[in-house]
Formats: structure tokens, sequence, C-alpha cells
């Protein structure tokens, strides 16, 4: 069995978080670059279909996420490494509050989460040859009451704009949060209890 650190995998995943929960943990990586022009296949399309429940988008967008990479490895002919990918969410029932688009739709998801209490889904996939496993992280958060004009400087900070639900729990919004049930690293983007799971049926990490 491999040892922690022992088998280097790919991130398809630009986020400084998620490498940074992958190191934590022991694990060597390297990051997939986007896709360049000789490659073809269509970008993960990260809009909700019609209908679709918040827990199955976030798996069919990281798992498509998986797929990708794993087709930017084998077109590269890069070395034959698994490829981990994960997506999150945040939600309120069955409605999904994504990346905003602007600092006017980052306020409004803010408002919306003041106050009440909200889920965060983190999909994890790892893909290594025709082998693909993928595991969900469900997260329940409940925001304090917040402020106009500190929602007002928040957004100005410009934290929320790339992150689900317009919010980072590691940065300035950690002081929004009344109570957190579930996992703080799969809030960040990567639950780890749940992404060592996954690795150790590939091989990979200390035996449990």
């Amino acid at each position: 069995m491999s040892t922690a650190g022992s088998s280097r995998i790919y991130l398809a995943s630009r986020s400084p978080r998620r490498r940074e929960l992958l190191a934590q943990i022991g694990v060597e990586h390297e990051v997939l670059t986007q896709r360049i022009k000789a490659e073809r296949g269509p970008d993960v399309d990260e809009e909700p279909l019609p209908g679709e429940k918040p827990r199955d988008y976030v798996m069919r967008v990281c798992r498509e996420k998986v797929e990708s990479g794993w087709m930017r490895v084998v077109q590269r002919k890069l070395p034959l490494r698994g490829v981990l990918a994960a997506d999150t969410t945040v939600c309120i029932g069955d409605e999904i509050l994504g990346t905003p688009a602007n600092t006017e739709q980052a306020a409004q998801f803010l408002q919306r989460l003041s106050g009440r209490e909200h889920e965060v889904l983190t999909a994890i996939a790892f893909k290594l040859g025709e082998r693909m496993e993928a595991e969900l992280s469900v997260t329940m958060v409940r925001f304090r009451e917040i402020g106009s004009a500190e929602i007002e400087r928040y957004v100005a900070s410009g934290e929320p704009m790339d992150k689900a639900g317009a919010y980072g729990i590691q940065g300035r919004a950690g002081a929004f949060v009344a109570e957190i049930r579930g996992s703080y690293s799969g809030v960040m983007g990567l639950p780890l209890y749940e992404t060592m799971l996954l690795l150790r049926r590939f091989g990979i990490g200390p035996p449990a």
C-alpha cells in the first residue's frame, strides 16, 4: 500500500484552497491547466438543468469535471495518474446559490443567507483509467443576522466573487457563521475525510 504523498495525483481545479487542503493531508499533486486549442470537447456546463436538485447538480458537475480532467491527461499524453475533481454549491432548500455573476448578486445571496440555515454541498470525484468514484459532503451552516452595511463592506472586499454562495468561510465571512454541522473543510471546497476515503480506495495514502 502506498504511503501518504508517495502517489502523485492531478487536481482538476485552480482553487488555491483545494491545493492547500490537499497539502495539509500530505497528498502530492499537480494542477491540470486549462484546455488548449488543439483539444476538443465541450467545457463543463455548470448551469443547473431544469428541475435539477442541488445534490444531483453538484454530483453531475463534479463527475463531468473529473471526466474532462482525465481527457486532458490522455490528450496531452501526460503521465497516467489519477485525477481529483471537486465542486461546491450552496443551497437553500432546492434553490442553488452558485458563484455570483456580479456584486449586486453577491449582495443578494448574502441577504438571503442572513439569519438562516443553508446547506453546503461539496462533491468530489477521482478517476484513474476506466474507474471513477465519487463522494458527497453535506454540511449545514447557519449565519447570524448580517446588516446591510456589513454586507456592502464584505462585497467591496472582493472576497465573495469567486465563491459559491458568495462567501468563503476561511476568510472574513467566518465571522458570519453562528453554527456549523458537518465538514469545515467541505465548506472550504474539499472535504478531507471523504477525500482520503476516496484516495485510499485507489491505493493512495496510508492504510486505514
